[in-house]
């Protein structure tokens, strides 16, 4: 088989979501597959802080941020945080709409006071799975800080979580021209989570930047993704996996859906397309 560059989401796809070590299998296979001469790289949403723990693993490649930053082989290929006129618009109009905002810098995580209470308070709310993966990482070894001790830094992105859609009007219309806002499954309680995006960039581009770089044809690519944060990257590549586990709408448009993690799915999967 020609050699296939492999892209893998990590919430949800590589890991259980929230965790941080991938079950055994998913390592076996993606290590086979490394020996067949596949280059593996990582492609998640997270910012590089929350998916250091990964890095151990030996991935040939680094997408943090949905595409905000791409690393290959210890050398950066791009890298475009907000800038700081961004950053205050943002910010302040999350905050004066009464939405919780989770920020991430390339090197810390801060997310609003009140927001760890307000998870524990829905904990009842299971339809939404973003909600349970953002309880489990605020209680994890992330050190998710507070936005108090918030500086300034640059950021890459937004992670937020809202009580119904009324609140995420103004936002939206104030921030439209700019940013993109990834809306993940309305729980039965009426809690919204998403993503806010930077138009310059998602993990869609994020492939064909890298290929550029690589000089690698993008009909050479394999994505493995599980929520709607990954539908740029599954339209993208060329071959797309869904796990059992995602979204009923990127599971349309995949080529193939494949078990949940947990049960071996990604192993099945790289088995049943060639790549080990």
């Amino acid at each position: 088989m020609k050699q296939k560059l492999i892209f893998l989401d990590i919430d949800g796809t590589l890991t259980e979501p929230g965790k941080n070590v991938p079950p055994p299998s998913a390592l076996e296979a993606v290590r086979r597959a490394q020996a067949k001469g596949h280059k593996a790289v990582l492609c998640s949403g997270r910012n590089h802080v929350m998916l250091s723990p990964l890095l151990q693993y030996g991935f040939d490649g680094v997408i943090s941020s949905a595409g905000g930053c791409i690393e290959y082989g210890g050398q950066m290929v791009y890298d475009c945080p907000m800038t700081p006129e961004q950053q205050k618009r943002v910010l302040s109009v999350f905050e004066e709409s009464g939405i919780y905002r989770t920020i991430g810098s390339r090197h810390h995580s801060y997310t609003d006071e009140g927001f760890k209470e307000f998870l524990a308070e829905n904990a009842q709310s299971q339809a939404n799975s973003e909600l349970l993966r953002w309880r489990i990482q605020l209680e994890s070894e992330l050190n998710i800080r507070p936005m108090a001790e918030y500086d300034g830094e640059p950021i890459y992105g937004m992670a937020f979580m809202s009580c119904g859609m009324d609140r995420l009007r103004r936002p939206m219309e104030a921030l439209q021209d700019e940013f993109h806002f990834c809306i993940q499954d309305t729980d039965a309680c009426g809690i919204v989570n998403g993503e806010l995006m930077n138009r310059a960039f998602n993990k869609g581009m994020a492939v064909r930047r890298l290929c550029q770089y690589l000089d690698v044809p993008v009909e050479d690519t394999v994505a493995f993704g599980d929520s709607m944060n990954d539908l740029e990257l599954l339209q993208t590549a060329g071959v797309s996996v869904c796990m059992g586990n995602g979204s009923a709408g990127l599971k349309e448009i995949a080529g193939l859906v494949c078990p949940p993690v947990e049960e071996d799915g990604l192993y099945w999967a790289f088995e049943k397309l060639g790549l080990i």
